[in-house]
């Protein structure tokens, strides 16, 4: 028995389970992409795990030139007007390919996978699932196109204002924060030498992300109606404005348009799955951007989803069976990583001198103990805990 998966959404997460399970298995995939996205400005930090991933589905290659990996990372406690912004926590990320996180822009991963799909001769159309229905034998998949499909399960890889998961009947749980992310690319006149930084501030924290040659991606949390005032700022004032809160470590910085400006909040699905339908990336969890970890979450997702179809499949199953699987699996991570993120962004967007203080103490433990610091770098890697094979580099 091989099956048939229907995928909805031309996103990463989406293409990610659409290419696992075409370049691992014998499943059939459909993939309704949707129609072409926007330039998206955001880039992603890539865990190894997921770089792992990507690299066993054959994904990766066209990426390594374009990937910037993370040699250290340093975060700091600190006041805007704080002339020194002393180091409390300190990351080595490794070399090449054996960084915890490459740097990649997100137009960049959307096109490998989409170059890759088509080399797989996955199945795709520019259409969208707009309903479906399904009895104990599968799914049928209605499209804007007018088209019905019919297949064994579908994923709702739609993004977190999912259609599809409504459609389910699966409720969300969810915090909307009274911040603002802020995204976009800088130029600096000094090399970034792989470093990545995270400065907690009291608004909330700014990090750079170092990317190839003289750039870094800027991913800054801020009050509502200071991040909408950046984005429709002049660049050459918003470069001013980076400065300012910044510093210069890396020289003059000038802002390569356009910032976005977008609302902060964090969603749970109340399930993963409802009968022969289940949720995969934002249209399953989104959490608070400080950690980085957003889409490596739905990576996970993809690496896990693929793993236990695929093994569904070979050994004669219906491939709904795998799907209760699959949310016992990946529910615990993402409702972990929600809470860890929320924490994190609540204790440290606190103007307290003695708070700060604890928060110094305490990161400065963990900055003298190796054996912290190796957890959480394996954390950041992707690499604790029960991790998918294509995650470990191993073929499904």
């Amino acid at each position: 028995m091989a099956g048939h998966v229907v995928v909805a959404g031309g996103g990463i997460v989406g293409r990610t389970i659409a290419v696992a399970l075409a370049s691992q298995s014998h499943i059939k995939v459909t993939l309704l992409a949707g129609p072409d996205p926007a330039r998206d400005v955001r880039a992603s930090a890539i865990s190894a795990g997921g770089r792992r991933l990507f690299s066993r589905t054959g994904v990766w290659p066209a990426l390594a030139d374009k990937s910037q990996p993370v040699v250290s990372m340093a975060i700091t406690d600190s006041r805007i007007d704080d002339a020194i912004r002393p180091e409390i926590l300190t990351f080595e990320g490794g070399h090449g390919a054996d960084a915890f996180a490459h740097i990649v822009h997100n137009d960049a991963i959307r096109a490998a996978l989409a170059a890759r799909c088509e080399d797989l001769g996955i199945n795709e159309t520019a259409e969208s699932a707009v309903f479906y229905d399904e009895d104990e034998t599968g799914v049928t998949v209605e499209t804007d196109g007018g088209r019905a499909l019919q297949a064994d399960i579908i994923v709702g890889a739609d993004g977190r204002t999912s259609r599809l998961r409504s459609i389910a009947g699966i409720g969300v749980i969810e915090k909307e924060y009274d911040q603002y992310g802020i995204s976009g690319t800088i130029s600096h006149a000094r090399p970034h030498h792989g470093l990545a930084t995270q400065h907690f501030l009291p608004a909330g924290p700014l990090a750079t992300l170092p990317m190839m040659g003289e750039q870094s991606s800027l991913v800054w949390t801020e009050r509502p109606g200071f991040a909408r005032s950046m984005a429709e700022m002049d660049p050459m004032m918003a470069s001013i404005e980076i400065e300012r809160v910044f510093g210069l470590s890396l020289g003059r910085i000038c802002v390569e348009p356009p910032l976005i400006a977008y609302p902060l909040k964090a969603m749970l699905a109340r399930s993963y799955f409802a009968g022969r339908f289940c949720l995969a990336g934002d249209a399953a969890h989104v959490i608070h951007p400080l950690a980085g970890q957003g889409l490596n979450l739905g990576l996970r997702d993809a690496a896990a989803l693929a793993e236990l179809l695929i093994e569904a499949g070979r050994i004669g199953e219906d491939l709904s069976v795998a799907l209760p699987r699959y949310e016992k699996w990946r529910r615990a991570d993402a409702t972990q990583m929600a809470l860890v993120t929320d924490g994190l962004n609540t204790m440290f967007s606190r103007r307290s001198d003695i708070l700060r203080a604890v928060r110094s103490i305490g990161l400065g433990l963990v900055d003298r103990r190796e054996s912290l610091k190796a957890f959480f770098i394996n954390e950041a890697a992707g690499l604790e805990g029960d991790v998918p094979r294509l995650m470990r580099g191993e073929a499904i």
